[in-house]
C-alpha cells in the first residue's frame, strides 16, 4: 500500500512542495507561527529576548516542519527537469 504524499519533490532544485490539503495546512501553520513569533520582536527587545522568544522557537519549529515534510514526502534529491524513474 502506497502512503499518501503531503509533499513532492520540486521539478528543479532541492526540497519539496505541498501537494495535499494536509501539506498545505502544515505549511500555512508553520508560516503563521513564524509571523506570530516575528511580531513579538520590536526595537525595544533585548538580545536575550530575541534569542529566547524568536530564534529558539524558530529553530524548533523549523526542525519540526522539516521532520514532517521528510516523513510525509518523497525522498529528496537534486533534480533538474523532468523526472526519470528512480
Amino acid at each position: 500500500m502506497m502512503k499518501k504524499l503531503w509533499f513532492k519533490r520540486k521539478l528543479y532544485g532541492w526540497w519539496r512542495y505541498p501537494v495535499s490539503w494536509e501539506g498545505w495546512v502544515t505549511t500555512l501553520v508553520y508560516a503563521g507561527l513564524l509571523i506570530g513569533l516575528a511580531s513579538t520582536i520590536d526595537e525595544n527587545s533585548t538580545n536575550r529576548e530575541v534569542a529566547l522568544i524568536f530564534i529558539l522557537p524558530l529553530i524548533i519549529l523549523t526542525a519540526a516542519f522539516i521532520r514532517i515534510a521528510s516523513q510525509k514526502g518523497e525522498k529528496p534529491k537534486w533534480q533538474w527537469g523532468k523526472r526519470k524513474e528512480d
